[in-house]
């Protein structure tokens, strides 16, 4: 938009200054743009893209344009300030000497969105064009952009006030996501966001935990393509769970939470929508579980015997990790008093994952309960305490695990030429304490299939 050379000013009729000064703008010839009475002076500003345009904040706004080009302002009324500006002496005379003006229509909290999605440069991602009587809910359903539940229309406005959440360039590419290995921006990544539910201080979180899905030692296009359980649970520490409102307390692992739940769900939807994993495709899990709509908690920090779940994995502070969770198993001791037996209450527990007779081959994710926690704080447990006392408990004699031991065909083949083996391969259990005040209940989440040959849980800062 050009503007004449000259004085130019911005105000609104709805602004006291700006009707003060109206005299002083008609003699001084200025060129008066008006944001919400186009009749009120020659210039109409009431669609705000002068206003915009110009980053007018606070009305008026005197201005000094020359070859096209702003070069000196003023906001409010000052009549110093306007007098040098304009190089008229004596205006306003009768006028107060100074008075503050008002905010602009163009920084208007529900307009600015609007107002960038219509005169910015606009977003990279393509846009889609309804017909004028389809139903937004329904064309996402029938364009394949859902998990099978209702999502939010992502529009231009709802996209940008979600990129406010990051100050990372929308064009930056976050991962590139398996099983298509598409490159995917941090703006691809606020448009499932947006799609998911989330609000925008939620971005970093989940920009952090598509960095840690997408991380090769993750392996998520395996993840994706087994006939397993599994999906990805995205466990999240340090102050941030507070600041957005997560839940590490009563049904941690469970609904009724916004930040827990739009969080993983926000991560699925970006495999399904850009990377192409979606169920009966790529993803060819038999049973599957209900995890993969969306699994994601806070640890519980406070009160905790560990320390925070991502600091033990060298991360500390504001982070996330992700494991292939296969579903929640109950845990339930409600006898025990001492940390030992209730350590031999987890490994019994703990040995079912996957199969009894199987190991080696899959991780685990316990998540001990504060009830629970209790014990092990009280006994002076930490995590790496538990860990070692759980791993000898779990080294198991082969002759229980070898094929058709137990009447069972399924087990271990024979001939590994060791007489004990563990359960889960070093580094393979993973310790975490969330969950409500009362019970004394624990879970196992069991994990796909660990190491080099499946997945390993990964840890990633959240970059605020």
């Amino acid at each position: 938009m050009q503007l004449p050379d000259g004085l130019v000013a911005v105000v609104k009729r709805d602004c006291p200054t700006c009707v003060l000064v109206e005299p002083v703008l008609r003699g001084l010839g200025a060129a008066v743009w008006c944001q919400d009475d186009p009749g009120w002076f020659a210039g109409d500003d009431t669609s705000l893209e002068l206003s915009w345009r110009l980053r007018v904040e606070t009305v008026p706004t005197l201005l000094r344009v020359e070859g096209g080009a702003e070069t000196a302002r003023v906001v409010g009324w000052s009549r110093p300030q306007w007098e040098e500006l304009s190089g008229v002496s004596g205006l306003g005379a009768g006028l107060p000497e100074h008075r503050p003006g008002c905010g602009s229509l163009s920084v208007d909290p529900d307009r600015v969105d609007a107002l960038e999605a219509r005169f910015g440069d606009g977003l990279a991602s393509r846009r889609v064009e309804l017909a004028d009587r389809e139903d937004e809910h329904e064309a996402a359903f029938a364009r394949g952009w859902t998990d099978g539940l209702p999502v939010v229309p992502p529009t231009p406005e709802r996209v940008l006030a979600m990129l406010r959440g990051t100050s990372r360039d929308p064009g930056e590419v976050v991962a590139v996501v398996p099983p298509d290995l598409v490159p995917c921006t941090v703006e691809k990544v606020a448009v499932n966001a947006v799609l998911a539910g989330c609000r925008p201080e939620h971005l970093p979180v989940v920009l952090a935990a598509v960095e840690a899905a997408c991380a090769d030692e993750f392996a998520l296009h395996g993840l994706l393509a087994t006939t397993y359980f599994s999906g990805p649970v995205v466990v999240v520490n340090g102050r941030i769970t507070r600041r957005i409102g997560m839940n590490s307390g009563v049904n941690a692992l469970g609904q009724g939470n916004r930040a827990n739940a739009t969080i993983g769900r926000a991560l699925q939807l970006v495999v399904r929508n850009v990377g192409g994993g979606r169920p009966g495709e790529v993803d060819r899990a038999t049973l599957g579980n209900p995890g993969k709509y969306t699994f994601c908690f806070a640890e519980r920090e406070e009160g905790s015997p560990f320390a925070p779940l991502a600091a033990d994995r060298g991360v500390p502070g504001d982070a996330v990790t992700v494991f292939a969770g296969a579903g929640v198993q109950p845990v339930v001791d409600q006898l025990s008093r001492d940390p030992g037996s209730l350590a031999r209450t987890f490994a019994a527990c703990l040995r079912s994952v996957a199969h009894p007779k199987l190991v080696l081959a899959f991780d685990a994710l316990l998540v001990v309960s504060p009830e629970h926690g209790r014990v092990f704080r009280g006994a002076g447990w930490d995590r790496a305490r538990l860990v070692a006392e759980l791993e000898q408990l779990l080294t198991l004699p082969v002759g229980e695990l070898v094929r058709g031991a137990g009447g069972m065909a399924e087990g271990m083949p024979a001939g590994s030429g060791a007489d004990e083996l563990p359960k889960f391969r070093p580094g393979g259990l993973l310790v975490a304490h969330a969950g409500g005040d009362a019970g004394l209940f624990s879970a196992v989440i069991g994990g796909w299939v660990s190491g080099t040959s499946g997945s390993a849980p990964v840890t990633r800062e959240v970059r605020t």
